[in-house]
């Protein structure tokens, strides 16, 4: 597979630990567990970007920063060497196309990441933002699933983790890639960086290595060293867009808010048991009178009924949006693993999917599946104003479900799945991910987080005061100056109330 590939022709240093300059070199976004859990999003799918052969370093080599910037991230990863060509490679083959495996670095320039929209050109492609090195282990002699990667800055440990952390495995990545194009050999793909990427300046050290503990001899590539520079040359805003930073940049760059000097967020609002337990005995009827009250009227979603009226519901909003159905949209959006299946699947324990379906009831936007895997996930309820598939196999489910009623129709008679976790409207109202849903006879209410507590505890004590008052109606008093109360009868229901 190799052996008629020399390492280093000795025309140009940069490629020194390479069988020459890489046609092409793939960069994959997140690949790894613990950083996809430190960024908050794991993906369904690898996705990448290219990087120019010109940002390839050898060890030993430095790393300028621009002038006028301030966050160069490191980021040791694992590079793959192809050695034979691989076009459609299946996932059993793929491997086999991969002649070595080495260190890298994917240095990024955070100040211009918003520039790019993802496509990374410049933010990591300046010139030598991808050292690779020192030395080459032959991918025939180890296990892609038990190779090790770590990191140091000025020798204290800042990265360590193995492939068996990877969310996608390194043959994947190669067959993947081959469906869309030919990997030549000497093309480069480095897979992704774990948790620990963080900041550096100049003057710091970054050392990456790669090696396979598990192997016979234990190979490894030997530490690839870096030196962080301060460089004099700024950018020209005449010529494109200058760099750019705010809080968001700082935090992914140094790795959490509170490594890049930030104030912690602020908690994200929790339904606790004592708010779940008080939402489950306050009637909607009074949640959106004390809504009202507070300015808040188009807070009900109107059009659905409960499948379940005896069944109250209360839960934190999911969201899934469809949009009218477009063939060539449904062709691309509505197959496989699509907006509507990644909502069923990425709701939690108490969570409520709210569905956007514009109030159209002309197909079903679920049926008894999806209903039996938001049940299983301890999914508190859904709510759509499109209508239900398989009624009565989703109503012995036994998930509380509020809909604009039955149909027989699939989803793409009228829908396309298109958006999840976000803003939608749904019978009339919008919903944010986050929001608090109750539901019961009357209907469905939304809530916003910050009034639930004030909200419900008013509901609460209104629900008293009512009760009181239909027993002095019941025993034989008037509503006038009763119902509401004046000041006589106020004073009186303030005494009993107080001697409870």
């Amino acid at each position: 597979m190799t052996e008629d590939i020399t390492i280093g022709d000795g025309t140009d240093p940069r490629f020194s630990a390479l069988p020459g300059r890489p046609g092409k070199i793939v960069a994959i976004h997140l690949s790894y567990a613990s950083r996809a859990d430190q960024r908050g999003r794991r993906p369904a799918h690898p996705s990448y970007f290219f990087k120019p052969s010109s940002s390839v370093a050898p060890s030993g080599g430095t790393i300028e920063r621009p002038a006028g910037t301030e966050l160069l991230a490191f980021e040791g990863e694992i590079a793959l060497v192809i050695g034979t060509p691989a076009r459609r490679a299946t996932l059993e083959s793929a491997w086999d196309h991969v002649a070595w495996v080495t260190a890298s670095n994917d240095f990024g320039l955070y100040d211009l990441r918003a520039n790019d929209k993802g496509s990374n050109l410049r933010s990591k492609g300046g010139d030598g933002f991808t050292p690779i090195g020192p030395a080459l282990l032959d991918a025939r002699t180890v296990d892609p699933a038990a190779l090790r990667l770590r990191t140091w800055v000025n020798g204290e440990l800042r990265q360590d983790d193995t492939t068996a952390g990877l969310i996608f495995p390194l043959a994947q990545l190669v067959a993947d890639l081959s469906q869309h194009f030919t990997l030549e050999p000497g093309d480069v793909i480095l897979t992704g960086t774990p948790a620990g990427s963080s900041v550096v300046v100049p003057g710091d050290v970054v050392e990456v290595e790669v090696d396979a503990p598990e192997a016979p001899g234990a190979p490894t590539s030997g530490r690839l060293i870096t030196t962080v520079t301060q460089g004099e040359h700024g950018f020209d805003g005449d010529l494109g867009s200058l760099p750019a930073v705010d809080d968001v940049q700082r935090a992914e760059a140094w790795g959490s808010r509170a490594a890049a000097g930030l104030e912690p967020e602020p908690e994200p609002f929790r339904l606790t048991p004592e708010l779940r337990e008080k939402l489950a005995k306050a009637p909607v009827a009074g949640l959106s009178a004390q809504l009202r009250r507070r300015g808040l009227n188009n807070v009900t979603i109107d059009g659905v009924r409960p499948m379940h009226p005896a069944t109250k519901l209360v839960g934190t909003a999911r969201t899934l949006r469809f949009v009218p159905n477009r063939e060539d949209l449904f062709a691309s959006h509505g197959g496989g693993y699509n907006a509507q299946k990644r909502a069923f699947d990425a709701v939690g324990e108490g969570e409520v999917i709210v569905i956007e379906a514009r109030g159209e009831t002309g197909s079903g936007t679920l049926g008894d599946i999806l209903a039996l895997r938001a049940h299983a996930a301890g999914a508190a309820g859904i709510v759509t104003d499109g209508g239900v598939r398989d009624h009565d196999a989703v109503a012995v489910v036994g998930i509380p479900v509020y809909s604009g009623g039955p149909h027989p129709a699939v989803l793409g008679r009228r829908h396309v799945p298109w958006d999840v976790d976000v803003a939608v409207a749904c019978g009339g109202t919008t919903v944010q991910p986050g929001d608090v849903v109750v539901g019961d006879r009357d209907g469905v209410v939304v809530i916003p987080p910050a009034l639930v507590e004030e909200v419900v505890d008013a509901t609460l004590a209104q629900e008293d005061e009512d009760a009181w008052i239909a027993e002095q109606v019941t025993a034989g008093h008037p509503v006038d100056g009763l119902f509401p109360m004046n000041a006589e009868w106020r004073a009186r229901y303030e005494a009993w109330h107080a001697s409870r």
